[in-house]
């Protein structure tokens, strides 16, 4: 069983959180909500999803984790301000571990410096972001880069969470 975090605030994107976390306990892994601060109950920009954060970024490690998700909506642009949830971002991704980013979410890899040279997707309007800080853009579902793995919008979860637990499996 792999404990993964999720990485999330204000205003993201309700689907994008809740079906890799559902996807993520059917697999019989440990998804945990990471906050900026902890108990602090969050709604998705949708309103039709409503969580509570249980862990605050500043009570964690990199190493209390083997996958990272980040969910999109404008949550990513949120937390990619906060020097710890870079950090973890940057942590996982350097031991090579899966971290997975969907919609506005590769923000945070932009903002960790982790895709340069990396092809990535996201929502169309994160390309020019994401191609400034060093990355190849692509329009797909899914795209697995090494241990990244991105997609671009809600269409794309199903194949988005295969993608990711099928990496969580084989770091098992």
């Amino acid at each position: 069983m792999a404990k993964i975090a999720f990485i999330i605030d204000e205003m993201f994107e309700d689907p994008e959180f809740t079906v890799p976390y559902e996807r993520t306990k059917e697999a019989g892994h440990e998804p945990v909500i990471v906050g900026l601060e902890a108990g602090k109950e969050l709604t998705g920009k949708r309103g039709s999803a409503t969580i509570t954060t249980e862990v605050a970024i500043a009570d964690v490690s990199p190493e209390d984790f083997d996958a990272l998700v980040i969910p999109g909506g404008y949550s990513p642009d949120k937390i990619r301000t906060n020097a710890g949830m870079v950090a973890i971002t940057r942590s996982l991704y350097e031991a090579g571990k899966p971290v997975a980013a969907i919609c506005h979410a590769p923000w945070m890899l932009a903002e960790a410096n982790i895709i340069a040279g990396r092809t990535v997707t996201s929502w169309p309007s994160v390309k020019t972001d994401l191609v400034n800080a060093g990355a190849n853009w692509v329009d797909q579902e899914v795209v697995e880069d090494g241990n990244l793995i991105t997609s671009r919008k809600p269409d794309d979860l199903e194949a988005f969470s295969k993608a990711f637990l099928s990496q969580v499996a084989q770091q098992g």
